[in-house]
């Protein structure tokens, strides 16, 4: 459970050490109220079954600007193109229902925000579309490394996977990933910690 201790905050070497101990304090609590008394383990449930999706409990919904900030500073990728994932991953969290928060942690699992990402078995872009696999949604003409194509398709992609999972989102991601092990953890340590960094 505390592994969001290590890996993603060698990302941030500018962070104070006291800082990072908030963050993790914090992410720590969010995890642990949103398992709701569930542990990590092979025969337990990440989210209470079923679910569709995990919504801000700010009152107020995060903008392109309070994204792309992070991402670029977390991430390393420049504010222009950060600004522009941002604006993807919000027009496709409002098109498919989603959280804004699900999709960035997926991209961070999938791709780290590499737009050019390719995986060795020919998986494109921010969410990693397999063309081979998502023929009726992946057009000849498709650029996969433009931001709003990817996350576009990647959403709706995962957006099926959640329905026909009834909306067991965990499910989903085990689906969404191919079957990877751990995969629905690391988008859970992803979406804490991006809470923790947008203050929700």
């Amino acid at each position: 459970m505390f592994a969001i201790l290590s890996g993603d905050f060698i990302f941030w070497p500018r962070v104070h050490a006291y800082r990072v101990r908030r963050i993790v304090f914090a992410a720590a609590i969010l995890i642990l109220g949103s398992l709701t008394g569930q542990c990590y383990s092979a025969d337990s449930p990440f989210w209470p079954t079923p679910i569709q999706t995990v919504d801000e409990p700010r009152g107020g919904a995060l903008t392109a600007d309070e994204i792309a900030s992070v991402v670029s500073e977390r991430f390393h990728i420049g504010l222009p193109d950060a600004l522009d994932i941002s604006y993807a991953v919000l027009n496709a969290a409002r098109r498919y229902t989603m959280s804004p928060l699900l999709l960035l942690a997926v991209i961070a699992v999938e791709s780290s925000f590499d737009r050019f990402a390719v995986s060795v078995v020919g998986a494109r872009g921010l969410m990693q579309v397999l063309p081979s696999q998502h023929r009726d949604r992946v057009l000849r003409s498709s650029d996969l490394t433009d931001a709003r194509t990817n996350v576009r398709i990647g959403s709706a992609i995962l957006q099926d996977y959640i329905r026909a999972s009834d909306g067991n989102l965990e499910d989903a991601l085990y689906r969404y990933s191919g079957g990877a092990k751990g995969y629905a953890r690391r988008v859970v340590d992803h979406m804490s910690m991006m809470k923790a960094e947008f203050g929700l």
